[in-house]
């Protein structure tokens, strides 16, 4: 979905590390180029054993840059190296350099690089699938993605070692779309007060029990990384859920659907875009019991609730110059239904999201949404919720102007 007229005349730094996948680079670098991008490398001495720099400078016809010490004419060469690009990819990214960046370890100039940087920074990792799927790894994936690092998972297949399974590098198409993407939208919301709701909500029951739904949270979470890589100043309302707040992101905490009502409304002054990504109860129960409910109390037969408070038509109904984008969970009638809503509650667009799919449901790494507003009703292809977070904004940011 990348503007690729937007990435042209942008610079990136491509991170190569010590992986058989590293000849892949060479093919990143070219789709790149392709696009009008000016590509500088960065490799681990590891990486040289796969692919010579000689290889990268015949590419790109820029210096490649290997050692902390390797230029003398710029004693630190970390520091002007983050500085240049408007967006770095690490491609591919080994286990070993995951786990550095993730503890904030800094012992080489890919290292340092990136640890100096403040653009945006895609993360394509390929290895055996055991590492990959070891909880360390995971957790360092996770620590990243909180950091706002836009991972690129790997593919299931054949690996070099032999063994088949999750960890082979992505496609290189898919690699370079989302480093188009990132350098497109590297400072699109400077200026903008962004304001997101996210995870689902818990209407108490009882002081132990509660209704709610299957919302993880990561839709939301994906947004405010990507606003933030952005430029924007964002503020993250969120029902209980087990992810980190984003780095550089505020992060409000709550509980209930009057909770979320009241963080949002007393926030949104102040905010220019809205983007309701939660997925809040529809009711909450009439009269929680003060006290845990018990079986010997006898039979639960039935649960009187309320409707909750709706946060998205409350706010659309002041919005003035805000954007306000809603979100759609639905299983049948997609488009009809989100057509609907979106007039209904009278936000700028609705993002619907057909959870009946495997692929697009709560939980999952990936959606396929369509995008609907007043004038346009538009699928978007399958793709990760990190790389769909950034799409989204952009057509956010894109109706201000309509």
């Amino acid at each position: 979905m990348a503007n690729l007229a937007a990435a042209q005349g942008k610079t990136a730094l491509v991170c190569v590390t010590g992986c058989i996948a590293a000849y892949k680079a060479c093919e990143i670098v070219r789709g790149l180029q392709k696009a009008g991008v000016r590509v500088k490398v960065c490799m681990t001495e590891h990486a040289t054993s796969f692919v010579g720099p000689t290889t990268f400078r015949a590419l790109t016809h820029e210096e490649v840059a290997v050692g902390l010490f390797d230029n003398p004419s710029d004693p630190i060469h970390h520091i002007s190296l983050a500085k240049e690009p408007d967006a770095v990819l690490i491609a591919p990214a080994t286990a070993n350099v995951i786990a550095k960046i993730a503890h904030g370890e800094a012992d080489d100039l890919l290292t340092t690089t990136v640890l100096a940087t403040d653009v945006p920074v895609v993360v394509a990792p390929a290895m055996n699938v055991g590492m990959w799927q070891a909880p360390v790894t995971q957790d360092n994936i996770s620590a990243l993605e909180a950091l706002g690092y836009d991972i690129v998972r790997p593919a299931t297949g054949y690996l070099a070692c032999g063994d088949t399974g999750e960890g082979k590098l992505a496609e290189v198409d898919e690699i370079v779309a989302r480093t188009l993407a990132a350098l497109q939208t590297s400072c699109l919301l400077a200026g903008e007060r962004v304001l997101i709701t996210a995870g689902g909500t818990h209407e108490a029951i009882d002081p132990v029990r509660f209704i709610g739904n299957r919302s993880t949270g990561k839709m939301g979470y994906a947004l405010a990384r990507a606003a933030r890589a952005m430029g924007a100043e964002v503020t993250l309302v969120t029902g209980p859920s087990n992810l980190s707040i984003p780095y550089g992101v505020t992060g409000v905490r709550v509980t209930s659907a009057a909770e979320m009502h009241a963080a949002v409304s007393e926030r949104f002054e102040n905010a220019t875009m809205l983007i309701c990504a939660a997925a809040v109860a529809d009711y909450t129960p009439a009269n929680p019991a003060g006290e845990k409910l018990s079986k010997a109390d006898g039979e639960l037969t039935s649960i009187p609730v309320v409707k909750t408070a709706d946060i998205l038509a409350d706010m659309s109904a002041q919005k003035g110059e805000r954007i306000v984008v809603g979100f759609a969970a639905e299983t049948n009638n997609l488009e009809e239904r989100a057509r609907a809503k979106r007039a209904r509650k009278g936000c700028d667009a609705i993002v619907a999201n057909d959870v009946s799919r495997t692929d697009s449901t709560f939980g999952s790494d990936t959606d396929a949404v369509t995008w609907v507003t007043e004038t346009c009703v538009e699928p978007l292809p399958c793709m990760g919720k990190q790389a769909l977070a950034f799409e989204l904004l952009r057509r956010a940011h894109m109706l201000k102007s309509q």
